[in-house]
């Protein structure tokens, strides 16, 4: 009977063992877990001003474009190398020869003419004088004679007739100047309507060529970019503003410096937008100026125009407003509050807060996730 008890009854002892030490051991200490923050960037803003700027587009045109129109027939003799689409001039070169033949020979007629008239003249003066003198001769005084005795209508009539013969010879020579076509400025052909041995007659359409010293862009102004600049002089009084114009050469980024001139001074029926234009000097670059790129006749740029100057708004960086038109903010404590804030204007960088924030807040501008108000932060000030 001992075998069989004794083991039982150590096994009850153990268990019985056991569970006075689970009962009786001491409770596990509590300690308080910290609350888990989120690492933020943040930036200090303070009041500040603000440069509005005006955002406009255009084509870039030519101030000066003329279309070669013949003011006298004949064949085309001579093409000029540089007449071609492209082509670049000076002021004076020679364009287009006519062929001159014709008004030659009408100058020489028209000189004829007018030694003879010149001849008619003389010998009327001659007369006129001869029959003063007979006149005179009969004692009476000069204003008794008749007219027809002094033979003044003949002398009016001869001099009437040179003065027609030199108006010919004028004329005639002006045509035949007109049977070459010289540039009126430094240029470059837009359009080539004909070519060597080519008829042309009067009125006939040659061809078309435009300035390059001086670009013009046409930029429209619609009445939100009217609000945000100085009001417009009138086109006379307007002084000029440098205006930075980009685009693109060759599929690369460019830009050109150009002055805001004039305005059109009138609202376009079409669209309601007042036109400025600004001016472009020597858009080809044929000074060889460094480091700049051609601005080419027909491009499309894009015009930054200086507005008005606001003050007294924080600067808030684009990427950190969030949804809603709200802003993170830091607060003492080190956690998050949300304001609610309206933006005065914006540009590619900044959205410019006039109300909703205070001087020195603390704003976060990197990425939050989810915004949970009164959530803690750990900041690190952006350098």
């Amino acid at each position: 009977m001992k075998k069989f008890f004794l083991p039982l009854m150590i096994l009850a002892g153990a268990v019985l063992l056991s569970v006075a030490m689970f009962l009786l051991k001491p409770a596990p200490m509590k300690l308080d877990a910290p609350e888990p923050s989120v690492a933020v960037e943040t930036e200090i803003l303070h009041r500040t001003q603000a440069q509005l700027m005006v955002e406009s587009q255009g084509t870039v045109m030519p101030r000066t474009r003329t279309s070669l129109i013949a003011e006298v027939s004949g064949v085309v003799l001579k093409v000029s190398p540089a007449f071609v689409v492209g082509g670049v001039f000076n002021a004076g070169d020679l364009l287009l020869q006519l062929d001159p033949t014709d008004y030659e020979v009408a100058l020489q007629r028209a000189e004829a003419r007018l030694i003879s008239v010149q001849a008619q003249l003389t010998f009327e003066k001659a007369r006129s004088v001869q029959a003063a003198k007979e006149w005179s001769m009969t004692g009476r005084p000069a204003s008794e004679a008749p007219l027809l005795a002094l033979r003044e209508p003949y002398l009016a009539e001869a001099e009437a007739n040179l003065l027609q013969a030199q108006a010919e010879v004028k004329q005639a020579k002006k045509k035949l100047a007109k049977t070459t076509i010289r540039a009126p400025y430094t240029g470059m052909v837009a359009d080539k309507s004909v070519d060597i041995g080519q008829f042309v007659t009067i009125g006939a359409r040659m061809g078309e060529t435009f300035a390059i010293d001086v670009a013009e862009i046409r930029l429209p102004l619609t009445t939100r970019d009217l609000s945000m600049m100085n009001p417009l002089a009138s086109p006379v009084a307007m002084s000029a503003q440098e205006i930075i114009l980009k685009g693109s050469v060759a599929g690369k980024p460019a830009s050109w410096r150009g002055l805001l001139t004039r305005s059109e001074g009138v609202v376009d029926e079409r669209n309601r937008a007042q036109y400025v234009v600004v001016d472009v000097v020597d858009p080809y670059n044929t000074k060889g100026v460094e480091d700049r790129m051609p601005l080419l006749m027909g491009t499309f740029v894009t015009a930054m125009i200086k507005g008005k100057q606001i003050d007294d708004v924080f600067a808030v960086p684009r990427h950190a407003l969030l949804e809603g038109s709200n802003v993170a903010t830091v607060d003492s404590e080190n956690r998050l509050r949300l304001k609610k804030v309206e933006a005065v204007y914006s540009d590619d960088e900044f959205y410019f807060v006039r109300t909703g924030l205070e001087e020195g807040v603390e704003i976060i501008v990197s990425a939050v996730g989810v915004a949970i108000e009164g959530m803690r932060v750990s900041p690190e000030r952006a350098e």
